[in-house]
């Protein structure tokens, strides 16, 4: 491997972890000049990873990529972070005014202290984005968000690497990480989880191509949530914004032999009747009626925020 970049303004890239995110990000900040100087990758598929996004880099140990290199991108599973900036410390790999950047929605910079202590810059910089680690999410990063979240005085670095990856920076506070995190999870990965259980109860039915079905229903649903955010209630429709009880019994009937997507329907139907009585799209009476459908018993809820209005036609 090459020693550290001395070219003004070139980093020396390494990347520890070359998953569905290093690979592709380390692909971005090379297309930006920088020079990734090594890898790290125990996988087959991460191999293949560094050998397609990344030809030529070399693949080494997690300790050599950072004694290597300007800026260590860690792109590693969230609870395998602070352990594995810890053993670098007691490696004594991590050196002063290297900057050492995560890619975990889940923290800040706090995570980093080890790495901080021996003098390195701490940047946690998140793609609001998912991965398949292959070339296609070049071009989908373009268009995305980061959060970056850094100590002020350091702030613009994490902000000016986003916008060489060509995305756009949001600053979001340290504390703040985990609802970021949180609501980013919710608005999509619990989409897909959505989405398959409703597959597999058409594919049940006999219907070949389920995504067919809910295709264009699913996107122009979640188009009009994004486009009428934040709250959305202008584009609940269904069963539950109407009031229609015996139809969300019949619902609940029909998954019985669908325990799981029970369970997520239930949680989904009470939190939209919930949305859609405070935004005034379901009345007090289509509330309860929502409510008893669902069989939640009374002592459990804490009750509709605020009045709605009578219910409202299809």
């Amino acid at each position: 491997m090459s020693e550290p970049s001395r070219r003004p303004g070139r980093l020396a890239i390494g990347v520890v972890g070359a998953g569905r995110v290093g690979a592709v990000l380390g692909a971005l900040l090379r297309e930006a000049g920088h020079e990734v100087v090594g890898a790290s990758g125990a996988s087959e598929a991460s191999i293949d990873r560094i050998d397609t996004l990344l030809p030529g880099v070399s693949r080494v140990d997690p300790d050599q990529v950072v004694r290597a290199s300007d800026l260590v991108l860690l792109t590693v599973p969230d609870d395998a972070l602070q352990p594995l900036v810890a053993g670098l410390a007691t490696l004594g790999a991590w050196r002063e005014g290297q900057l050492v950047v995560h890619c975990a929605g889940r923290f800040g910079t706090s995570v980093l202290a080890e790495a901080r202590r021996a003098g390195a810059i701490p940047l946690a910089i998140h793609p609001a984005m998912t991965f398949t680690g292959t070339s296609m999410d070049r071009a989908r990063l373009r268009d995305a968000v980061f959060a970056v979240t850094a100590p002020a005085p350091v702030l613009p670095i994490a902000q000016a690497l986003v916008v060489e990856m060509g995305a756009e920076p949001i600053v979001v506070a340290e504390a703040d990480r985990p609802a970021y995190h949180a609501a980013l999870v919710h608005g999509a990965n619990h989409v897909v989880t959505a989405v398959s259980q409703a597959s597999a109860v058409l594919a049940r039915l006999g219907i070949d191509e389920p995504g067919r079905v809910l295709g264009p229903l699913t996107q122009a649903s979640v188009e009009g949530a994004l486009r009428d955010a934040p709250g959305s209630v202008a584009t609940l429709t269904g069963p539950v914004v109407r009031g229609d009880s015996g139809t969300v019994a019949a619902h609940l009937a029909a998954l019985v032999g669908s325990p799981e997507t029970l369970a997520a329907y239930k949680a989904m139907a009470r939190a939209t009747a919930d949305l859609a009585f405070a935004g005034g799209r379901l009345g007090a009476d289509g509330y309860a009626a929502v409510i008893a459908a669902l069989g939640l018993a009374a002592e459990d809820l804490e009750g509709p925020p605020r009045g709605g209005t009578d219910l409202e036609d299809r």
